[in-house]
């Protein structure tokens, strides 16, 4: 808390520095004091206007523009952002840029509600949303936090995951949304909104270069290309260099290259109907993500990982195989809009073509000569473990919308999926069962085992949907909504064996077995609430949501498919209550949201692994419960049109309760024998009775009540703004900073008290110029500017690691986990 007072300080100080005049900033500057933030309630009070030069939404708005309002599509209609009676937050395209904000895992930097889990590539890598969020790796389980790009929702989480370009705005719903949503909405939606085709020639270029060689580069033409017939193409290409030192090979990774290029044709082919046809294309090569040495104790593992620093804010490596995530995609969509007069009929088909190439070395360690590392290790060199994920999508949705705010407001509508999900992985690993400690191990000693198997999954899903609010009497209006639907699934799958002759098979994994599961599942769910409106600008709701996450299918490396089960599906009971406000000038605002949501049969990722004989194995399964509760609270504060702060505050308690986890390793070695009752929250080992004798099993824990992961209870976010004419440059100047707090966190499901990432703050800055037109942008930036450490994922590693040595940890980091500067030119036209 001090360091947010501190960063506070030091922004107003420094806009004190600059040589501003008393009079009144152009109307450019007023607007943009409003976009910097990303807080719902902060976005509001900006003015709003589209840019006459290439037709996007200006940098002061997040959504469309009704008057002197803020408008977003959150509900599928046009609705004022102060009106909807659900929590959501918008932030628009010039405030993503001006803070950074390049993809969708830095939104959580906007976002306080929002937070992210990093995993060793894109399909163990999640989003949480009021702490839940997919608690399982399998492709063949749906997310829970729902990624919608222009109306498509991305088929498999690790889609979500991509750089943001040519955005109008992004809104994030918080809570179960899947009245509207559908079936992997169960914890909410980030809505991504992307600029339309305008009318007007214009374009738009922008440039970034940081250090440690970052070149960002995005450019975006639009205009008429015939009568009624707007375009629009847009791209972008990203260069980001390695932050982190790989000593063997000698180059740095964690850093990618990515780009893409989107192509829109806006048609008004009659005076009701419009046509909206938009083709995307996106590239990405990254060697990501992994993981440093940040602790270790055990000395012979020290040893192998000479002479890599070993250090908690440790920036090197030691692999002679690099972790690498490879992927692309293609999307294409059609959406036909017909004007009623009182309401509109949408049409969106659309098809996605996503493929996903990943190889994690699992030792973490220079395995290129195979070494003798003591007896009982059970592996020593472990560089394959590649999976590939090939996702094709076709989906239909049509709805009905009821335009303007009567009495009576709804949407209503139909969706259709056909899913194929082809999940291939393979894995070899070496041990060395006998030798001379640290040397080259004899051939004659050396052991392979391997597995590789392949699973393809196809998922057929129908829903009817509805939602409408009626006003009953004065500002009183009743929710209602409900939901039906219906899906059906087959996966298949085969364990195909070693990958090389004279290869053991891996261990827990089924030998050349194959098999198929059929399941479907019928579900209704929906909505109810209460909404009151004081005035046009103050409300108040109360609502109860039932969610669903559909069946779960497991496609992973040990699954025995041919007596394969079926994950059963995930519910949610979800209460909320909110108000709303903001003054008639804009000079405050203030959204207030209660939450209570309690899930049943939660999806998640079991640890049944071994570290003593190295069976790795996940499972998944369906734990008991989950709840998050908590509160969320967005402010503005505007005293003049020159200086603004936003501030975001969530709290946020989310728990978990689940049967027969494996134990954290240090614990392990103490769990006492204990029969039925079984404790919880505390490890044990079970006695059962086989042929009548007593058997003991491994370490175990029934979990009751404790904290999912990467789950910080309290989160805050805080970013003043001030901007001023300079006095005889004829342009505008300005500086913004953001303060991010986070409280402590744990990255473990087990509760391993070693993987927990202290509570930090992070400060950035951005102190620019820009012309009255607002043609022309120079800015610096500075990330973490009191250059905090911290991580997206921390943990015990698995290479000598064990009951008897736990304490060896690994941990995954983003860029900005250590201070840099950087430039950004933008040019309108």
């Amino acid at each position: 808390m001090k360091m947010i007072a501190r960063a506070f300080l030091f922004s107003t100080a420094l806009s004190g520095l600059l040589p501003l005049t008393a009079g009144a900033a152009s109307a450019q500057a007023a607007g943009q004091a409003g976009s910097q933030t990303g807080a719902t309630a902060e976005a509001e009070s900006a003015p709003l206007r589209t840019n006459p030069s290439d037709g996007s939404i200006s940098e002061a708005q997040s959504g469309a523009e009704i008057g002197d309002d803020i408008v977003v599509t959150a509900q599928k209609r046009t609705e004022r952002l102060t009106n909807v009676p659900l929590a959501v937050t918008a932030i628009g395209g010039e405030a993503l840029a001006t803070r950074q904000i390049n993809d969708t895992t830095a939104l959580t930097q906007a976002i306080p509600s929002l937070t992210f889990q990093q995993g060793a590539n894109p399909t163990n890598t999640n989003f949480r949303i009021r702490g839940v969020g997919t608690q399982l790796f399998s492709q063949g389980v749906e997310s829970s936090v729902s990624i919608v790009t222009d109306g498509v929702v991305a088929a498999r989480q690790a889609q979500g995951f991509s750089d943001l370009a040519d955005i109008e705005r992004v809104e994030v719903l918080r809570g179960p949304q899947g009245t509207l949503f559908g079936r992997n909405a169960s914890a909410g939606v980030i809505n991504i909104v992307t600029a339309r085709p305008s009318s007007t020639f214009g374009g738009r270029a922008d440039f970034t270069i940081a250090e440690k060689n970052e070149y960002r580069a995005r450019g975006t033409v639009t205009g008429p290309v015939a009568d009624s017939m707007n375009a629009r193409l847009s791209g972008y290409y990203n260069h980001v260099g390695g932050y982190v030192r790989n000593v063997v090979t000698g180059r740095d990774v964690q850093g990618s290259e990515s780009y893409g290029v989107r192509g829109k044709l806006d048609w008004d082919a009659t005076s009701r109907l419009n046509l909206l046809l938009i083709g995307d294309f996106r590239k990405s090569d990254s060697l990501c993500c992994a993981s440093t040495w940040v602790k270790v104790t055990n000395p012979v593992l020290r040893q192998t990982l000479a002479p890599v620093r070993i250090a908690p804010d440790s920036r090197e490596v030691v692999e002679n195989i690099e972790t690498f995530a490879n992927s692309q995609s293609y999307t294409a969509s059609l959406q036909a809009d017909y004007d009623l007069g009182g309401a509109t009929i949408t049409s969106i088909t659309a098809y996605q073509d996503y493929d996903l190439y990943v190889n994690q070395p699992v030792d973490r360690s220079d395995s290129s000569t195979i070494r003798y590392l003591g007896a009982g290790v059970p592996y020593v060199k472990w560089d394959l473990n590649a999976g590939e994920l090939f996702v094709k999508n076709f989906t239909q949705e049509l709805r009905i919308a009821s335009a303007g705010s009567g009495d009576l407001t709804y949407t209503a509508g139909l969706f259709y999926s056909d899913l194929q999900v082809v999940r291939p992985f393979r894995r070899r690993r070496a041990t060395c069962v006998a030798g001379v400690l640290f040397q080259t191990c004899a051939p004659a000693n050396v052991r392979y085992q391997s597995s590789s198997n392949t699973a393809t999954l196809n998922t057929y899903s129908y829903a009817a949907f509805g939602q409408a609010e009626y006003r009953i009497v004065g500002g009183l209006k009743a929710l209602g909504g409900l939901r039906v639907q219906y899906e059906r699934g087959r996966n298949v799958g085969t364990q195909l064996g070693t990958l090389e002759p004279g290869d053991a098979l891996f261990p827990g994994v089924p030998a050349n077995l194959s098999g198929s599961t059929r399941a479907d599942d019928f579900a209704v769910t929906g909505k109810a609430g209460l909404q009151y409106e004081f005035t046009r600008d103050l409300q108040t709701y109360a609502s109860y949501t039932r969610g669903y996450k559909g069946l779960g299918y497991n496609m992973e490396a040990a699954t025995d498919f041919t007596n394969q089960t079926v994950l059963d599906p995930e519910y949610v009971n979800a209460y909320e209550v909110g108000f709303k406000m903001a003054t008639a000038d804009r000079k405050f605002t203030l959204n207030i949201a209660g939450f209570w949501s309690e899930y049943d049969n939660l999806q998640v990722q079991a640890n049944r692994s071994d570290s003593a004989t190295g069976v790795v194995r996940f499972v998944t399964t369906n734990a008991g419960s989950s709840t998050a509760k908590g509160f969320e609270i967005e402010s503005t504060i505007r005293p003049s049109s020159n200086f603004s702060v936003a501030v975001g505050l969530t709290y946020v308690e989310s728990t978990v309760s689940i049967d027969g986890l494996n134990c954290p390793l240090q614990f392990q070695a103490s769990a006492p024998a204990a029969s039925t009752p079984y404790p919880v929250n505390s490890c044990y080992r079970p006695i059962t009775v086989v042929n009548g004798a007593n058997v003991i099993g491994a370490p175990t824990q029934n979990l009751r009540d404790q904290q999912l992961p990467a789950t910080p209870k309290v989160r805050i976010n805080v970013a003043p703004r001030f901007e001023h004419e300079i006095p005889g440059l004829g342009m505008d100047g300005f500086i913004q900073t953001v303060v991010n707090f986070q409280s402590k966190q744990s990255f473990s499901l087990e509760q391993d008290p070693a993987s927990i990432q202290p509570s930090y703050t992070l400060v950035d800055i951005n102190l620019g110029l820009q012309t009255a037109d607002g043609r022309y942008t120079l800015s610096v930036f500075a990330k973490n500017l009191f250059d905090v450490n911290y991580y997206t994922s921390l943990g015990p590693s698995t290479l000598l690691t064990n009951a008897t040595s736990p304490n060896n940890l690994a941990a995954t980091f983003n860029k900005d986990a250590d201070r840099y500067f950087g430039a950004s030119l933008g040019v309108r036209f």
